[in-house]
């Protein structure tokens, strides 16, 4: 039997419960008879659930969905933390789904209906918010949802029909690129500038020069230290630390060795744990890059001021300008964007490109540089001659095989001929010495047992060796194999 006795003002109730443990719980009342009615309560639930007339499971689902959206968004917010997650996104998270709860009514973990989102949504919307703004308000909630979902806290997301829009299809801001030359006059310029937002012209060229250089972001940027530059190599590199950086991983973006003499002057004087730039407020610093780019397009602009022709010419060109005829802007994440076009644009490898910018997959990569990546489409379009059955002499650079065909004949037997020539003339391996006589190998009978020469394409005979007849036995191998040993 359930007992009762008095503690302070409030009774106490006494049970055990469906595992035959015993329990101790406040009444919350100094109502002795009120107190009673509740402990015989809180007995016979025990004996339903002993009986499992009562789920303890849906109980507890129940008893969660009951909590406060706001006292679930202190345990969220708390595994966020746990999670690695930077003090920055939890933060911005967590007042998303605020802003959510708050016009949605959503008092309580039940009360988190998809039309209520779906509104929020929608009102984003109408006041002009970017879908890509939208998507995060929503992946912010969804995320919240499933959480609750995975922890037993709401019997399945209520969410699973919200869907995010495409940010792809709206995209608010298109950032631009430097162009090598405009990079030129902002550097030129800017060293030679005024103090602002606390940083010296040298100092910001600096900055902007290792941005571009490492593609690494404003916030990451900020966290660098004296004792993260390391230069006692032939190839110096700055280390980023997994706390500070988007992927939550160590970063070690190396940099050219004219960049790492300046910057080692730079932090002579500077503790290690001293950071390495006196960046301005987080929201000022493409302001700050902006006004730089603008005296550098009027020093442009001053430079032919003479020539009015010219100088009419430059004032309605692109050059140096915050944004470009294509909408495209120039903020401070831009010069990351520069990183991975310039690297594209030198022809490097896209798994190279993807390993210094930190992308998560080579998709990610391809889609935003791919187009920048030069020669591709044309070289990989003339590889068709080949299949096609086309005889053009250019298409040979394309395909990575000879320089030219030998002799100008359109005949394909004398084109055989001249890449048999160009072959027995091309250049030796490492290791190799000409020599003055021929090199076929001899048949014990005398005759030479001499490489085929066929069309890229066809079936060639590899790996001969002599049968009962004289005659060459056989494994195939396809001739592309061929072309390919020939560039070599």
């Amino acid at each position: 039997m359930a007992s009762v006795f008095k503690r302070g003002d409030r009774y106490l109730a006494g049970f055990y419960d469906h595992n035959g443990k015993h329990i101790t719980r406040s009444t919350r009342t100094s109502d002795k008879s009120a107190a009673k009615r509740i402990a015989a309560k809180w007995e016979n639930d025990a004996a339903l659930r002993r009986e499992r007339c009562i789920d303890p499971r849906q109980e507890s689902l129940s008893t969660e969905g009951r909590r406060t959206v706001e006292a679930h968004l202190a345990d969220y917010k708390a595994k966020l933390e746990a999670g690695g997650s930077g003090e920055r996104h939890v933060s911005r998270t967590v007042e998303m789904i605020r802003s959510i709860a708050a016009k949605g009514e959503f008092e309580t973990a039940t009360d988190i209906l998809a039309d209520g989102v779906n509104h929020f949504a929608a009102e984003l919307k109408t006041k002009g918010r970017s879908a890509r703004t939208i998507q995060s308000y929503l992946t912010a909630i969804k995320g919240f949802t499933g959480w609750l979902v995975s922890n037993g806290k709401l019997p399945s997301d209520p969410l699973a029909t919200v869907k995010k829009p495409n940010p792809e299809t709206d995209r608010r801001l298109e950032r631009r690129m430097l162009r090598h030359d405009e990079w030129h006059w902002l550097r030129d310029v800017t060293a030679a500038a005024e103090d602002r937002f606390g940083m010296s012209g040298a100092e910001r060229v600096l900055l902007y020069e290792t941005a571009i250089q490492t593609g690494l972001r404003s916030n990451e940027l900020r966290s660098l230290t004296r004792g993260r530059l390391y230069f006692t190599s032939d190839k110096p590199y700055i280390t980023c630390k997994a706390g500070s950086t988007k992927n939550r991983k160590e970063a070690r973006q190396y940099i050219l060795s004219d960049l790492a003499d300046r910057l080692r002057a730079h932090i002579a004087t500077k503790a290690p744990k001293s950071t390495v730039f006196s960046l301005p407020a987080d929201y000022e610093m493409a302001e700050m890059l902006r006004t730089d780019l603008d005296d550098a397009r009027k020093a442009w602009l001053n430079e032919v001021r003479r020539d009015p022709e010219e100088l009419a010419n430059r004032e309605q060109s692109d050059f140096l300008n915050a944004k470009n005829h294509e909408g495209e802007s120039f903020d401070f994440h831009a010069l990351r964007h520069t990183c991975g076009g310039w690297l594209a644009m030198s022809g490097a490898h896209p798994k190279s490109i993807q390993s210094v910018m930190r992308h998560s997959s080579i998709v990610l990569t391809m889609d935003t540089y791919g187009h920048l990546i030069p020669g591709q489409e044309a070289e990989t379009v003339a590889r068709f001659s080949d299949q096609m059955g086309n005889d053009q002499p250019n298409v040979m650079r394309a395909t990575g095989t000879m320089d030219e065909m030998a002799g100008g004949s359109d005949k394909p037997s004398e084109k055989r001929s001249g890449r048999r020539s160009e072959f027995s003339a091309a250049r030796c391996m490492s290791g190799a010495t000409p020599c003055d006589e021929d090199d076929s190998v001899e048949d014990s009978d005398g005759s030479c047992n001499s490489l085929p020469f066929a069309e890229l394409g066809n079936v060639v005979r590899l790996g001969a060796t002599k049968n009962q007849n004289g005659t060459a036995g056989i494994r195939t191998q396809n001739q592309r194999i061929m072309s390919q040993a020939l560039a070599s």
